[in-house]
Parts: structure tokens; sequence; C-alpha cells
């Protein structure tokens, strides 16, 4: 992991424990996924820790999706659930070229925690 993947990790992390939310990418019901980069037939999900980087990513084939507010509370008591059941891996405050980390949600909620 490069050190600049690392620090946009740790900043997701003291972005989001401070302020108690995190951003995805939304269009109607459907949210943001892409296929993993370090693993096969796996899912991760782009979460940012700022709305103005999630709106960074709204462009081309996400041009319709819209940065779209998750309370730290509701991902801790209802995404972490079926994120992990469903096997999907969270990718925070990934850049614009979406690289970063791929970090498994259980480790995030440690991490959060």
């Amino acid at each position: 992991m490069s050190d600049s993947h690392q620090q946009n990790y740790q900043r997701f992390i003291d972005e989001v424990t401070a302020n108690r939310i995190m951003w995805g990418l939304r269009f109607g019901d459907e949210w943001v996924v892409c296929d993993s980069n370090e693993f096969e037939d796996t899912e991760v999900m782009p979460l940012w820790s700022t709305e103005a980087e999630a709106k960074v990513q709204c462009v081309d084939e996400w041009a319709d999706y819209e940065p779209f507010e998750i309370a730290l509370g509701e991902f801790l008591e209802i995404w972490v659930e079926d994120l992990s059941e469903d096997g999907v891996r969270i990718g925070p405050n990934w850049d614009e070229e979406l690289d970063g980390i791929e970090v498994d949600v259980l480790n995030l909620v440690k991490d959060l925690a």
C-alpha cells in the first residue's frame, strides 16, 4: 500500500470519526460499487469522508449519481452486517482514478472504534 493510500485511509478514519458521516454515490436506489482490483469475484463500495471528494467522482458513467450522506451510526447498525455477508469491501477515500486501498468492512469498523 502506498503512503498516499495509507494517508487517505487514515484521513477517512479521522474525518468520519470526527464528523460522524461518510459519503457514497447513489442514483435512485442504486449505490456505486466496483469490481475489486485485488480480489476475484469481489465488489468494493467506495466511500469518502467529504461530500466534495465524492462529488469529484460524479462524471462519465457516474454522471447521474450524487453524493449521499451515510450517518456513521446507520452505517454501523445497518450497513456493516449486509456488506460483510455479501463480501463487499470498502474503498475509503479513493482518489480521482478510483485508486486506493480495499478494506474488509469489519476491519474498517475496528479502525473507526
